[in-house]
């Protein structure tokens, strides 16, 4: 064989080979994000549906921001049940702008492992880098040693972290042991003739168990886990039956460069377990609720919601955010927590402890969509509600909760894809 004939058959193996691999390299899709006025200053999590750009495999793909002539790589991750989305996080953006951003075929850059998820010791803690942010207890945890066993739990977080390390919540109160950090239990029930109580569990009526994983998932923009959680009624003959399943997903965002907080997003699916409807009743408090750090009193700390209401006023007033905040040992801090627009009696009726509870003015604070007006569940459906914590150390105003509860709300659009 000749060197022409090498030559010849060397150039039509490259040629074949490039053809199979495609444009590599090329630009599938650009689009813009508009950051508006009502979401700047704060890092905002923001997604397409890729399967609606590309059906091309995930190891091929990349996203670039456009920045002053240079293409930078942005650390991304897709989410797929069913269909495949694409997140990724916009920060450090202190005016209204549009950022412009390109999905290309081509490798990306191996992204840092800086979210982390363990399980151990019956808790499954997620954390940052080297900093623990949140812990969910998925074993049931007993009360201290003579206390009535009839307070043990599973399926709550504790502790929620501040970015420096403060814990925001609280179990064990010697004076509501049924309290356990954030959890999501409901308290005047109607449920196949029987009236059921799964959040004071004094009364023998009912609780809500961890019943398994469905998923967990890390990555280089956020760490989640969903976790099947059962509301399970104590009946009159002893025997115990699921009025109704709670499929629970907590995620936390990553907290970008020099970030005083993070974003965590819990959202709970309902659906009755049985061919029955599950009945929830008016009260004054259930749902999510949040026994916020004993180190806060009425002294230390504050209330704020949307509405301008605090504490001397807030209790069963409707807010879309609520702001509470306080002193940390040397430190300060606390937490935002949003309602979704779409989640039920939105805007939801809250539980604010008055400034004399125990006395010292311990915190609580909870959103009941259930407060002032009943809510039927009916067997082969889903419910949802969605909340955001924003969570941070500083101090905070009601125009950063009021920035935080728009990108929640109103998350930047991706206002047009060019293939």
């Amino acid at each position: 064989m000749n060197f022409k004939t090498i030559s010849f058959w060397l150039l039509l193996i490259c040629a074949q080979y490039l053809s199979s691999q495609g444009a590599y390299g090329q630009t599938l899709a650009k689009f813009e994000v508009e950051i508006t006025k009502q979401t700047i200053g704060a890092a905002i999590p923001v997604y397409f549906n890729l399967d609606e750009v590309t059906l091309l495999p995930d190891s091929v793909l990349n996203l670039v921001e456009l920045r002053d002539g240079k293409r930078i790589e942005v650390d991304h991750q897709l989410e797929n049940r069913g269909q495949r989305f694409m997140y990724w996080m916009v920060s450090g953006v202190q005016k209204p702008q549009k950022k412009i951003f390109e999905l290309r075929r081509e490798s990306p850059g191996k992204p840092a492992e800086s979210m982390n998820v363990a399980v151990q010791d019956g808790a499954l803690t997620i954390s940052f880098k080297d900093k623990d942010l949140l812990r969910y207890n998925f074993k049931t945890m007993y009360p201290p040693a003579g206390v009535d066993t009839v307070f043990k739990r599973s399926g709550f977080i504790h502790p929620l972290w501040t970015p420096n390390g403060q814990a925001l919540t609280r179990i064990n109160a010697r004076d509501h042991y049924h309290h356990f950090g954030l959890w999501n239990p409901w308290t005047h029930v109607v449920f196949e003739g029987d009236t059921v109580d799964f959040w004071n569990l004094k009364l023998k009526l009912g609780t809500v168990q961890f019943a398994k994983f469905v998923s967990v998932t890390k990555g280089p923009v956020y760490a989640e886990f969903q976790a099947l959680h059962e509301h399970v009624v104590f009946k009159k003959d002893g025997s115990r039956v699921i009025a109704m399943n709670e499929l629970q997903t907590v995620r936390i965002y990553e907290p970008q460069d020099k970030q005083d907080h993070y974003i965590m997003d819990i959202t709970i699916r309902l659906n009755c377990a049985k061919n029955s409807p599950v009945l929830l009743k008016e009260y004054r408090y259930g749902g999510l609720g949040w026994r916020a750090t004993e180190k806060w009193n009425r002294e230390n700390s504050e209330t704020v919601t949307s509405e301008g209401k605090t504490r001397k006023d807030a209790d069963g007033s409707k807010a879309r955010w609520v702001l509470v905040q306080g002193s940390l040992d040397e430190d300060f801090g606390g937490s935002v927590m949003m309602s979704y627009p779409t989640n039920y009696n939105h805007p939801e009726p809250l539980r604010i402890w008055p400034e004399t509870a125990n006395k010292r003015g311990d915190v609580y604070a909870n959103f009941s969509p259930t407060r002032d007006r009943d809510w039927m569940l009916k067997p082969g459906q889903d419910y949802t509600l969605k909340y955001r914590f924003l969570v941070f150390n500083g101090h905070n105003n009601k125009e950063k909760a009021e920035a935080a509860w728009q990108a929640f709300a109103n998350p930047p659009v991706i206002k047009k894809i060019l293939k």
